[in-house]
């Protein structure tokens, strides 16, 4: 029987729904350029408000996806909560660009501000990223936007934002049977630090449902960017035979519960602590599934069921890396199979600089490069040096008093000088680690074992009275670039 919707209060004073209706189908329908009816849609809108499910997700990418819930929004006595992203290319970035962009979706949705504004980093070497953040929080304070959260961030960053004094109030990102990166850390740091985890592809595109139990291994052409994005997961995490397994399971587990295989698979990730809320895709104006949507929140999943679905997820390959590392490194689990649908190229976090001796070196415009006279980086031949290098961005301290957060960021920095000289982190041979504090040692070992553990550079690290007190770590690198750079 269909339940009452639940809620949770994402942020002080701002509730949504626990069952989350997601639009980027939209983009899929309107991919051969023809733009849905905004009225039409937005009367499909108004079904799921009507039964209690009254909270939207969409991006500045997502076809007219933002001007359908405009429409909505304009004519509704209850006008729901809408999500929204926005998802910059890679390269350089303005505060004007970001005030513009916050403002074309505030015309778009109709609204005055924006519920809550998701924003996506395409690589975190590259630091105008934080600028991109530090920049909406500003337009946080003027008004312009609820409440700031994230998309497809991994723990690293989540916890460098979050240290930094950002204000963050949700992350979205890829959780399912298929997909159980977030039970590796990030859901421990959502829950420590009260940030909602927003969990999208619970049902892998529609492929976790009856439609596809016992049907043969479909051919990427032909389906909806959704399911070829999730096929692509399916045959990372061990291929069609171990997802039939999964399927059979779901099947009994719904059956026994007389409900649906995709609430199944929803409940399970809705029962884990830390997830705020599920996204489910809708067709707008092509196929409703608001009774079954309901149902959800008349399920109880027992201990033997968990147990059962545990199981069979253990049987699957683990996805490999963090959240949102499809859209960061190979293996691309994107609908396209790279990032050709996103951006035609990954500009350099850095500009280098040539002296006509064979040298290359980078600046990354801290004030002590100037004022000491030195690179953050230099190559000559296949071989690149790398400064000592603090958390520093600008004028700002990025981590603030936490070692892990700095140490991360710093690695960041340093593979934006490696990357903007034609090297690739994995060809980094030494570090050197020098920590204010001693106690800090193992926080600071861990970060560069997380992130550097597959390289195994040769280390030494050392307590050492770091110039400026808000410095708690500082590290200097060499790389030998082999021929893969």
């Amino acid at each position: 029987m269909p339940g009452v919707v639940e809620r949770v209060e994402l942020a002080p004073g701002f509730e949504i729904a626990r069952l989350v209706l997601g639009l980027w189908q939209v983009a899929d329908m309107e991919r051969q350029g023809a733009r849905l009816d905004a009225e039409h849609a937005a009367d499909a809108m108004g079904a799921y408000v009507d039964a209690g499910l009254t909270t939207f997700d969409m991006a500045d990418h997502y076809g007219s996806a933002e001007d359908i819930a405009g429409a909505f929004r304009a004519r509704a006595q209850h006008g729901g909560e809408m999500l929204t992203k926005w998802v910059p290319r890679p390269g350089p970035v303005t505060r004007q660009d970001v005030r513009a962009a916050v403002e074309r979706a505030i015309e778009r949705l109709r609204s005055d501000r924006i519920d809550l504004l998701q924003f996506h980093a395409w690589r975190y070497a590259d630091p105008r990223w934080l600028d991109c953040l530090f920049w909406l929080q500003e337009l946080k304070a003027d008004g312009l936007i609820r409440h700031l959260g994230l998309t497809n961030f991994d723990t690293a960053h989540l916890h460098i934002a979050l240290s930094s004094g950002l204000d963050i109030t949700s992350n979205q990102v890829c959780f399912s049977l298929i997909d159980r990166r977030p039970t590796a850390r990030m859901l421990d740091l959502c829950r420590s630090t009260g940030v909602g985890l927003l969990a999208y592809g619970t049902v892998a595109g529609g492929l976790l449902t009856e439609r596809w139990l016992g049907a043969p291994e479909p051919i990427l052409d032909g389906l909806t960017w959704s399911e070829s994005k999730y096929l692509r997961f399916i045959r990372a995490a061990g291929g069609w035979d171990a997802f039939q397994s999964l399927l059979c399971t779901l099947n009994d587990i719904a059956r026994r519960h007389n409900t649906s295989m995709a609430n199944v698979a929803c409940r399970w990730v809705l029962d884990h602590p830390g997830v705020s809320a599920v996204i489910v895709g809708a067709r707008l104006g092509e196929t409703s599934h608001i009774d079954d949507n309901r149902r959800l929140f008349g399920l109880q999943l027992d201990d033997t069921d968990r147990a059962r679905l545990n199981a069979t997820a253990d049987a699957l390959t683990a996805i490999p890396g963090d959240c949102g590392d499809e859209y960061r490194r190979p293996p691309f689990l994107t609908a396209t199979g790279d990032l050709s649908q996103h951006f035609d190229e990954m500009p350099l976090p850095f500009a280098p600089d040539t002296d006509g001796t064979g040298s290359a070196r980078v600046i990354t415009g801290t004030t002590w490069e100037s004022v000491g006279g030195f690179s953050r980086a230099v190559r000559r031949g296949d071989r690149i040096v790398v400064s000592g290098t603090t958390a520093t961005h600008g004028d700002r301290v990025i981590g603030g008093s936490d070692a892990t957060a700095q140490m991360h960021f710093i690695i960041d920095k340093i593979e934006g000088a490696i990357l903007s000289l034609g090297g690739r982190l994995e060809d980094i041979i030494r570090t050197r680690l020098y920590v204010r504090r001693i106690e800090d040692w193992e926080a600071v070992t861990r970060a560069h074992g997380q992130r550097l553990g597959h390289v195994m550079p040769a280390n030494t690290l050392v307590q050492a009275n770091l110039v400026g007190a808000d410095y708690l770590v500082e590290m200097e690198a060499e790389a030998q670039v082999s021929g893969n750079a």
